[in-house]
């Protein structure tokens, strides 16, 4: 995991469970070791910080990370890349940079990561506005039913610079990784109930902070928890 005030899983979980105050400080952007030097130069900042949470999962996991399949998640991409795009393409003389352009397709995270991982294990890239992490979770779930195999579930999401943060108001980054296992303990099921507020203040507006509710979950907080759907809510539950 990774936001201001929660750096990694470890600090996050105490703050989630109440543990310890939230105080969101800035966060530098992440320097992930899997990839190589000249790839971690190169790399958008949100791809930064997928691959670092990401990293911090499947170490704790402690199962190669090329036998996971990956399931990235972003309901905004990266803000830094399509302004710069923007820019280009207003001025005079239209010239887009080849890195930004490398780096503007939406599974540009999973493609860093097939690179980090030196994985061919199956990948998929979803957005789904509001709803992407639980999208994410749907497809992950989904994937572990019908493979029998571990999944790693990415999400990330980062404010837009001016002037595009006035479409889109997001006042804090958040990513978030989970390794998830056949056998796991907990329940899904889509329904029509209303999605929880966030445990936290700030990150309102953040799509891929939807999954705070459930980290608060797994952090020891409550049994059951709902997140957004575009019609209804996926409602996730600890197993009896």
């Amino acid at each position: 995991m990774l936001a201001p005030g929660l750096p990694g899983w470890s600090a996050a979980a105490r703050v989630l469970a109440r543990d310890e105050p939230f105080v969101p400080n800035d966060v530098r952007r992440p320097a992930p070791s899997l990839l190589p030097p000249a790839e971690r130069r190169r790399c958008a900042p949100s791809v930064a910080w997928a691959l670092a949470v990401a990293q911090e999962a499947v170490a704790a996991a402690g199962i190669a990370a090329e036998n996971f399949a990956v399931v990235f998640v972003s309901s905004d991409g990266d803000g830094d890349i399509v302004h710069r795009l923007c820019t280009a393409l207003a001025a005079p003389a239209p010239a887009v940079s080849p890195t930004d352009f490398h780096n503007s397709v939406h599974n540009a995270a999973v493609g860093y990561w097939s690179i980090a991982a030196r994985s061919s294990a199956p990948s998929t890239a979803l957005c789904a506005y509001d709803a992407s992490f639980a999208a994410g979770l749907l497809e992950a779930a989904a994937q572990i039913a019908t493979e029998t195999r571990p999944v790693l579930l990415v999400a990330v999401d980062l404010p837009y610079p001016p002037p595009l943060a006035k479409h889109r108001p997001v006042r804090h980054g958040f990513a978030c990784a989970l390794a998830l296992e056949p056998g796991a303990a907990l329940q899904l099921s889509v329904n029509r109930e209303k999605a929880d507020a966030l445990p936290l203040a700030g990150f309102e507006g953040n799509a891929a902070a939807a999954a705070l509710p459930l980290l608060a979950l797994l952090a020891g907080s409550g049994e059951t928890v709902r997140l957004p759907l575009p019609e209804g809510a996926l409602r996730i539950s600890r197993r009896a």
